[in-house]
């Protein structure tokens, strides 16, 4: 049997993705937009590129989000549209969340999925008659 080193932990995209909605919260404390949020931007963008690829609409909503106009593109409910949208820096933070969130909930099914059809793929049939 294989041994599997302890100290290696295999980061899942989720996990990229919860990290940057962590950050995301922390950034939203701020009352302007700061160059911080470019930056964000740009790693979050990279991360769904990496996930999904540069054409995929999941990479364009985002972009649309970082100028709060994501609405239309995922359909967010009316709750998620609180009176601060008129508020643009605020209305673009709140759909950068609500559109990670929503990647992120369509994300962790199918890696849960992905992890079940792999176990146990590393097994060989003895050589012989088959």
């Amino acid at each position: 049997m294989t041994q599997v080193n302890s100290m290696y932990h295999a980061h899942s995209r989720s996990d990229a993705l919860k990290a940057q909605i962590d950050k995301l919260e922390g950034l939203a404390h701020h009352t302007v937009v700061i160059p911080a949020f470019d930056q964000f931007d740009a790693d979050t963008e990279d991360i769904l590129i990496n996930i999904y690829g540069a054409n995929h609409q999941y990479v364009e909503s985002y972009k649309y989000a970082t100028v709060g106009e994501a609405e239309a593109l995922v359909n967010l409910p009316e709750s998620a549209q609180e009176p601060l949208t008129r508020d643009i820096p605020k209305k673009g933070l709140q759909q950068r969340r609500q559109v990670l969130q929503s990647i992120l909930t369509n994300l962790q099914p199918l890696e849960t999925q992905e992890a079940d059809l792999l176990t146990g793929e590393d097994r060989e049939d003895p050589p012989g008659p088959g």
